[in-house]
């Protein structure tokens, strides 16, 4: 029998008690007498102790090869325990650190004893009304990656190798077109994965997207001419908060309806520019056809006007063949806009634009003589993790996390909501849920009652689009990828409950 306490004093300063035994009322292969069954065990009992709060938050847990000899099973089996728990949250693992307790997981607080007097007297004292939970229980909103994700150690090892390496020049004013290391990086790394034409001379760092856009339409500084200027012609559906920054430029914005092919680029007429999301659209889903990429470089050529390129998530897709970018077919008719945010971090505050020629003198201008925003020893860390492989290998394990958890998502809701359409899958960090007609601001509301964040389809489509071209459908756009590992299965638990019911049908099925 697999022993339950382990004496570590001599490695972690105290003694680890942990119940390996099967819980009451489990039944079937896997038990603690099989290799899964012991790794199974183990996970379920650390998770418990993190969970009662016996294993406080930053708590150094015991080398694999030591618990394993405590506990009489294979190093491997401790291993596999330790990875699953860092992937749900529950452990953080650092190099040089070990792998410990991760910071503000929830617990549940034991009741606090006390003598018969100090209880009564709590009985006369009034009850204090518990403080408000900051935030929502189940975030499922859009936009943002799994923060618990984020690779620490792999970034600490490039910030340091950065900050080793370091000119004495990188502590000075900065370059406005971004560190040279970076530069050179991106312009290998986007060939390569993304199919971009450029060069280093090209590519100007900016902070993420809504920087690139003021700096191309002239609030970088609080106002100004602008490089470019409207009117520009937008998806249908987009961010609003993109469309107030451009409306706080001065910048007039003319949507495109959009269908199962992307975008209506056959509709763009005497607009300066236009900015699509061509590898995936958001929020709806599905890139741009391949004959709509070429006639928008066309419609470019002949208009002398100017295609941007917003390439928010086109690191992860699941089910389809790789979308190269539509700057490969025009480097001089395409401003290509991508950042971190999605594949890494919106903490890391880096993003770039490829920029045709003419437009570089210009940006950078509006960019002022020093950097005043992208942190240049951050931008030197994020050169040496391109180069290094180590941005490459995160991208590929979220990839498999991500497609993990839409998968989920999918059966869940095939499961509890068949009659509800899922939507825009194929790629990106969220889904588009199509609900009955009516039912959208019900559903958003009730979701907001049970403490849900998510978001109405409502909120991404622009005010001035007509039905005429483009139908108002209900629906939800969820974000898989926010909730942390462990809480993702509750998440999708809550959604399904407050999804509207399907039409109830009579002993004839469909008639």
């Amino acid at each position: 029998m697999a022993k339950s306490w382990v004496n570590s004093a001599e490695r972690i300063g105290a003694d680890l008690h942990l119940d390996l035994s099967e819980p009451p009322g489990s039944s079937g292969p896997g038990g603690p007498g099989e290799p899964g069954g012991r790794r199974a065990a183990l996970a379920r009992a650390l998770r418990e102790a993190v969970r009662s709060g016996r294993l406080a938050p930053g708590t150094r847990l015991p080398p694999y090869r030591s618990l394993a000899a405590d506990l009489g099973v294979a190093r491997n089996t401790v291993a596999d325990a330790y990875a699953e728990l860092v992937a749900e949250g529950w452990l953080t693992a650092r190099q040089g650190s070990g792998t410990r307790v991760a910071m503000g997981v929830p617990t549940i607080p034991l009741k606090q004893p006390g003598s018969a007097r100090s209880l009564r007297g709590a009985e006369r004292m009034p009850r204090k009304t518990p403080p408000r939970t900051r935030g929502p229980r189940h975030d499922l909103r859009q936009g943002t990656p799994d923060a618990s994700a984020f690779p620490r150690a792999a970034w600490l090892a490039s910030y340091r190798r950065a900050l080793q390496q370091a000119p004495n020049e990188v502590f000075g004013p900065g370059d406005p077109a971004g560190r040279v290391e970076l530069r050179e990086a991106l312009t290998e790394y986007l060939a390569r994965a993304r199919g971009v034409r450029t060069e280093p001379g090209r590519i100007v760092i900016c902070s993420g997207f809504a920087h690139a856009l003021r700096l191309l339409f002239g609030q970088d500084r609080g106002g100004g001419g602008g490089v470019l200027r409207g009117p520009l012609a937008v998806e249908a559906y987009g961010l609003g908060f993109h469309r107030e920054l451009l409306g706080a430029a001065g910048v007039r914005t003319v949507p495109l309806p959009l269908d199962e092919d992307g975008a209506r680029v056959d509709r763009l007429a005497r607009e300066r520019a236009v900015l699509l999301t061509p590898a995936h659209q958001f929020p709806t889903g599905g890139p741009l056809h391949p004959e709509r990429r070429a006639a928008v470089i066309d419609w470019a050529r002949a208009r002398g006007g100017v295609v941007l390129e917003d390439d928010y998530d086109g690191e992860f897709r699941y089910d389809r063949r790789p979308v190269g970018a539509v700057q490969g077919l025009d480097p001089e008719r395409v401003i290509f806009i991508g950042s971190v945010s999605k594949s890494l971090s919106p903490a890391v505050r880096l993003g770039w634009m490829v920029l045709p020629e003419r437009y570089v003198d210009d940006v950078l201008a509006a960019k002022g003589e020093r950097e005043a925003w992208a942190s240049v020893l951050d931008q030197l860390s994020l050169a040496d993790f391109i180069v290094s492989g180590a941005y490459d290998r995160h991208v590929r394990r979220m990839r498999q996390r991500y497609r993990s958890r839409r998968d989920r998502l999918v059966a869940a809701l095939a499961t509890h909501a068949p009659h509800v359409e899922v939507t825009g899958v194929a790629a990106g960090l969220h889904a588009v849920l199509r609900l009955p007609p009516g039912t959208e601001r019900s559903t958003v509301k009730a979701a907001t009652w049970q403490g849900i964040a998510l978001d109405g389809l409502a909120e991404f489509r622009h005010p001035d689009a007509m039905e005429t071209a483009m139908p108002v459908r209900d629906g939800v756009v969820v974000g898989y990828a926010t909730p942390p590992e462990h809480a993702y299965g509750a998440a999708l638990e809550a959604l399904c409950g407050v999804l509207p019911p399907g039409e109830e049908r009579g002993p004839g099925g469909d008639e």
